[in-house]
């Protein structure tokens, strides 16, 4: 099963690690990382969460994780020198601690980290790999269901209602759908009152279960 970065190195290096960059807030929408940057440096999410994404030819992008606090981001790019694969975008406003490239080089051989990292790596793979079977064969509503339970888990507030703070737009770029569809998708969930629509163009989550739940009988 998957599990963030600081429950992989445990909470008293995470803190050691926090410790090497001051806290910045990042708003809503903001790139943290971008894809084919090189990787000058490692992000520690302490707050908030963030949407990992892929662009393809023609500046479409698509949904590969949605990451939460305890979470590193951009690491690989520092340890292997490659560009990034990748970009990260602040799904709500972040908390962040922004670590130059070599002094979290130094703090992963100081602490023997490589392995473990490399093993979480993996993992991430793993799960990138079942979000992008997800896209290429589930329906729209399953989808957008699925994406919007990602938010939630990930987001750093808890409870109902929830906020996620992006545009049917955005959400439909996300999940390769198109902007009527996912229109179409949250229809149903609108007039059962399991979700509103926001005056900005966010959406306000009452009842995720009830959601996935008729997701799930559109399949």
């Amino acid at each position: 099963m998957y599990q963030p970065h600081v429950s992989v190195i445990g909470e008293p290096l995470w803190s050691k690690l926090r410790d090497l960059a001051p806290e910045r807030l990042r708003p809503a929408r903001s790139t943290l990382l971008r894809q084919g940057d090189p990787g000058t440096q490692v992000i520690l999410l302490a707050s908030g969460s963030t949407l990992v994404t892929l662009a393809g030819a023609h500046g479409q992008r698509t949904l590969l994780a949605v990451r939460g606090a305890g979470e590193l981001l951009g690491e690989l790019a520092v340890l292997d020198a490659q560009p990034r694969t990748a970009s990260v975008i602040a799904a709500e406003q972040c908390r962040v601690h922004i670590i130059p490239a070599p002094d979290f080089v130094a703090f992963v051989k100081l602490h023997d980290l490589l392995a473990p990292l490399l093993r979480h790596a993996i993992a991430r793979v793993r799960e990138a790999e079942t979000v992008r079977l997800e896209l290429a064969t589930a329906s729209v509503p399953v989808r957008l269901a699925a994406a919007l339970g990602r938010l939630m888990h990930a987001a750093s507030t808890t409870g109902s209602p929830h906020v996620v703070r992006l545009t049917q737009t955005e959400l439909s770029q996300l999940i390769g759908a198109s902007r009527n569809a996912v229109g179409s998708a949250i229809k149903p969930w609108r007039e059962e009152r399991w979700l509103d629509t926001e005056a900005g163009g966010g959406l306000l989550i009452r009842d995720m279960a009830s959601i996935r739940a008729h997701a799930d009988s559109q399949r």
